[in-house]
């Protein structure tokens, strides 16, 4: 029996989806059988290598314990291992393409990126992504072959972490997959809040109207678990700015849990935030709104830090990320709006 978790689509948040998580179940009549030999030979498409390191890094476990390579399979023992994901079956193009290095050493790398890039090649988008700037990037060492422990949208801006080999990226990839990664955004989102600080959980999965959308479910019986906690940063009486936390890493996530409880995210075109949600009638009023648009013509989104355990020193790393020139406009204009508002002027 084999539960498999597939990657999905380019147009993806921080997601758990990047790596594979495999369960088998032994027969009842198993003979003894080392473990990783017996992985090796249920899993024809993974290689041996990729077995080994994945218990380096404690990825396999055998009835929920952490198990080593020469662990003797028995009769209906569950094992679970989580894996990168699979190589694409496509070429990768190396592309000139400037990226901003904020942290490398011989294992991870972090980059700062660009609203409007794409991360990961596919249906689409096979040049002028993050992945084809990296190939470049590492053009003069064919031994490093970088792979993304998570994504963030095309149009989100803000760190995203690399594995710069198949160790750190197994071993990475459990860090999310254990929710022990540390993810902060900024958000700008409609409306105001009336308390400071809160908590969204919502199973979120493909809106059945829309596959362009993902949807939070009323129930828990569709989608997949979702939470996502938030502080009030400032109010701008029309808009909030926000900083969110995920606790989980689904497609999305961050922009349909807004979209949910009433508040998208500035200028959002597929969840509603490009509209006047909130505000007044007059021209003037469209007008400075249209003028933000134009300042930032994407959503209100910005991957503000990040924190993960090293995969080899174990050491706590921590990064920050100031916002961007097109946010930070529009966020100083809404300020600059609401000042002007709080005197009585607007």
């Amino acid at each position: 029996m084999r539960e498999n978790i597939p990657a999905s689509s380019n147009d993806q948040e921080d997601q758990e989806e990047l790596f594979e998580h495999y369960r088998i179940v032994s027969d009842p009549g198993q003979g003894a059988m080392r473990l990783d030999k017996f992985l090796f030979n249920r899993m024809e498409s993974i290689s041996r290598n990729k077995i080994q390191n994945a218990a380096k890094a404690g990825n396999i476990l055998v009835n929920d314990q952490p198990q080593k390579p020469n662990y003797k399979v028995r009769p209906n023992d569950v094992i679970s291992i989580v894996l990168p994901q699979p190589v694409q079956d496509f070429e990768l193009i190396a592309e000139n393409i400037p990226i901003e290095i904020v942290y490398e050493d011989a294992d991870v790398l972090v980059v700062n990126k660009v609203a409007g890039m794409v991360v990961h090649p596919g249906h689409g988008n096979y040049t002028g992504t993050l992945l084809n700037a990296l190939a470049y990037y590492f053009k003069d060492q064919p031994e490093i072959i970088p792979a993304l422990v998570h994504r963030i949208d095309k149009d989100t801006s803000g760190l995203l972490l690399v594995g710069k080999n198949e160790l750190a990226q197994t071993i990475l990839g459990k860090q999310f997959f254990d929710h022990a990664i540390h993810r902060e955004y900024t958000a700008l989102v409609w409306g105001d809040f009336e308390e400071t600080e809160g908590t969204i959980e919502g199973n979120i999965g493909r809106n059945p109207d829309n596959r362009l959308q993902m949807f939070v479910f009323a129930d828990d019986s569709q989608g997949k678990p979702a939470i996502t906690h938030y502080q009030v940063k400032e109010r701008f009486g029309y808009v909030t700015l926000l900083s969110c936390r995920l606790e989980t890493g689904r497609t999305h996530q961050i922009r349909a849990h807004m979209k949910y409880i009433g508040h998208p995210l500035f200028n959002d075109e597929r969840y509603g935030g490009d509209k006047i949600l909130k505000g007044t009638t007059f021209t003037k009023y469209k007008q400075f709104v249209e003028n933000c648009r134009q300042l930032l013509p994407r959503q209100a989104l910005h991957a503000r830090s990040l924190g993960f355990l090293h995969p080899t020193t174990h050491r706590m790393m921590n990064f920050q990320s100031d916002l961007p020139a097109d946010m930070q406009q529009a966020i100083d204009k809404w300020r600059q709006y609401a000042k002007h508002m709080g005197e009585g002027d607007a």
